[in-house]
């Protein structure tokens, strides 16, 4: 079966992504913390059989290795004010690559090829809490029905809730629950998870500094 994994993603500069981790981590080296998770998330969309990656990118990519791993992929802009709307405005353009669509984003690199093959078989939806009440993925046969989300607020401990109750008159699977990183201890947690990624090598290089 072929599926686009949909990665929503932001490019990895210091001082906009991963700022609930600084402190202990600068900006800087949240940004490294975040390159790795994305790396290790196209990595496994990449070798997931049937997928095609596509990253909804926002921002301009400066970073040589995440670079090299975006032209493996189809790169699409984000469009939108919200996230909400980024979201919607994503599927709809991947809508016509004429299959069903997995959406994840960049902050969970426990992923792997495996989960994202199983989650992506479902009839007509499929959603994946997380831990903090929010979602991880959102699986949908038709991409175009992803317009429910534009009232749903985003990144709400009932953020899950509110799109499960938005998914309303769709067969809905539900997806093993997993923790998306926005914490250090999230980030530590998640590390073990995958110890052998670049998520938790980056991570391992700060933490020297989140000791002191």
């Amino acid at each position: 079966m072929s599926f686009v994994v949909l990665v929503m993603a932001k490019s990895p500069v210091p001082g906009q992504v991963k700022t609930r981790l600084c402190p202990p981590l600068s900006f800087k080296e949240a940004a490294d913390v975040a390159a790795a998770s994305l790396l290790d998330t196209i990595s496994a969309a990449l070798s997931t059989p049937g997928a095609v990656p596509v990253v909804a990118l926002a921002g301009v990519v400066r970073r040589p290795d995440v670079h090299e791993a975006l032209a493996e992929c189809v790169v699409i802009p984000q469009r939108g004010s919200t996230f909400a709307e980024r979201l919607v405005s994503a599927h709809a353009d991947v809508a016509r690559f004429g299959m069903p669509v997995l959406q994840i984003g960049m902050d969970t690199p426990q992923v792997t090829p495996t989960l994202l093959s199983s989650c992506a078989s479902f009839e007509e939806a499929a959603l994946g809490f997380a831990e903090d009440g929010g979602w991880w993925a959102l699986g949908l046969r038709d991409p175009l029905r992803a317009s429910v989300l534009r009232d749903v607020p985003m990144s709400r401990a009932d953020t899950g809730v509110r799109t499960l109750e938005a998914l309303l008159g769709m067969e809905v699977r539900t997806l093993p629950v997993l923790s998306d990183v926005d914490t250090m201890a999230d980030a530590v947690a998640v590390a073990g998870l995958v110890p052998d990624g670049r998520f938790a090598a980056a991570l391992a290089e700060v933490g020297a500094v989140v000791a002191r």
